[in-house]
């Protein structure tokens, strides 16, 4: 108990650590550095409590503090109390979310709050069905699984041999997932793309797209799927949220037209890695699609209602319990009193979520008039002030290129705690780290 106690001190003292602006968001060390400032190493002989605290400290002292005001770098930011001690009592319960007879509060609270989001989505009465997985790649991945084994059950047991040259479709840019399922799937991210011959089984439309936040035309995409009778799955991971919001819900309509939504409320509702949900409006499928009947598992003469037992709907067997970090903050929160407002600034693009996409352009190149020397020069601006700004430990934000864009910074404004001052001390930090470029 005593060390236990230690441990919860140490926690608090980096969560009160954490929202002060005072400290840094990073002690950053390149890794050769530090790999050599403590001792990493697993060792022949076990060591001493006092020294596990040690190990405790040591780690903190180098963690990222992702619930920082000035950590803008993720799509997941921030720190809720209520979700972290729902992630404390998670951990101690250490059990799997498999069956109902070693998890039957979780795996109610999973019932309840699937059907809710169901609801909310807009399906008749909240029926369905749906799974909480690790991370909206996952998610993905089983509306990809679900969508095949819909057209062709057969797949299943005979493989791919058995079906077409099958084709997925969705938006330029949407999350690298959907190619990754298609590949792990063994469809090949070839057909991730529109080919004459093959045969249309999936179609992803994004809401919330990673770097612009850009939402896709879903009621006209539905209209697509529906003609054709394809599969119309909704990756709602970083925009899927809006759904709570009152001022922002339209963004998303036609998602009840969905087959398949993937929804992580570890982005924008700031529920504590890790979080996401798959809702799949045909209730059964999943089953079917995945059982295996394990049976020492899911023996089919227990004495309770057997359709709580959902392990065997998934493809993993072990299943962390995700739930009750949702769950514990909607009951805290009333998401009916809450609204989820959004930044509209943006140089790259117009933007459609609380992602803000800018270049910095240093005082010495405000005057080149060479479009391509510009570009040339202007690639290299982000990744020195990153650096820089990672050295400094001042404030973290994200930068990447896409398509015929160079580098640009890709802020993401998704942690509560985050104000307009500190909106504006990132901008000065950029500038002041930038202006010698």
């Amino acid at each position: 108990m005593s060390f236990l106690q230690e441990v919860v001190d140490i926690l608090l003292a980096y969560i009160v650590e954490s929202f002060d602006r005072e400290t840094k968001v990073i002690d950053f060390h390149y890794p050769n550095e530090l790999m050599q400032r403590n001792n990493w190493e697993l060792q022949d002989e076990p060591e001493s409590l006092d020294d596990i605290l040690v190990s405790c400290r040591a780690t903190l002292k180098y963690a990222i503090k992702t619930a920082h005001p000035r950590y803008f770098n993720q799509l997941s930011t921030g720190l809720d109390m209520v979700g972290l001690a729902a992630d404390w009592l998670t951990s101690t319960a250490n059990t799997n979310m498999f069956t109902y007879e070693v998890a039957p509060v979780f795996v109610l609270l999973e019932y309840v709050t699937l059907k809710k989001m169901r609801e909310i989505i807009g399906w008749q009465d909240g029926s369905g069905d749906g799974i909480f997985s690790p991370g909206g790649a996952i998610s993905n991945m089983y509306a990809m699984l679900l969508a095949r084994f819909k057209m062709f059950p057969e797949v299943k047991e005979k493989g791919m041999s058995s079906v077409p040259r099958l084709a997925a479709f969705t938006s330029e840019h949407s999350h690298f997932s959907i190619k990754k399922g298609a590949a792990a799937l063994g469809i090949g991210t070839e057909s991730v793309i529109c080919v004459k011959g093959f045969v249309p089984f999936f179609v992803s439309a994004t809401a919330g797209t990673t770097v612009y936040g850009a939402f896709d035309p879903l009621i006209a995409v539905s209209d697509i799927c529906k003609k054709y009778n394809v599969w119309f799955h909704v990756d709602g991971a970083w925009g899927g949220s809006l759904l709570m919001s009152r001022r922002h819900r339209w963004k998303l309509d036609g998602v009840d037209r969905a087959n398949s939504v993937t929804w992580n409320p570890h982005k924008m509702m700031s529920v504590p890695l890790q979080c996401s949900a798959l809702l799949v409006r045909e209730e059964g499928l999943m089953q079917n699609c995945n059982q295996m009947h394990a049976c020492y598992l899911f023996q089919q003469d227990k004495h309770y209602d057997l359709s709580y037992d959902t392990g065997d709907k998934a493809l993993q067997c072990g299943r962390h319990v995700d739930i009750f970090k949702l769950w514990l903050m909607w009951r805290a929160k009333a998401p009916a009193s809450v609204d989820i407002d959004c930044v509209c600034l943006c140089l790259c693009s117009q933007p459609q979520h609380t992602n803000v996409c800018f270049w910095y352009l240093p005082p010495g190149m405000r005057h080149i008039v060479d479009k391509e020397e510009k570009n040339k020069r202007l690639h290299k601006v982000a990744p020195v002030i990153k650096a820089r700004m990672m050295e400094y430990g001042t404030t973290m934000v994200s930068y990447q290129p896409q398509g015929d864009k160079v580098n640009f910074f890709r802020m993401v404004i998704s942690n509560p705690a985050a104000t307009f001052e500190d909106i504006d001390f990132l901008i000065e930090e950029i500038e002041r780290l930038g202006h010698d470029l």
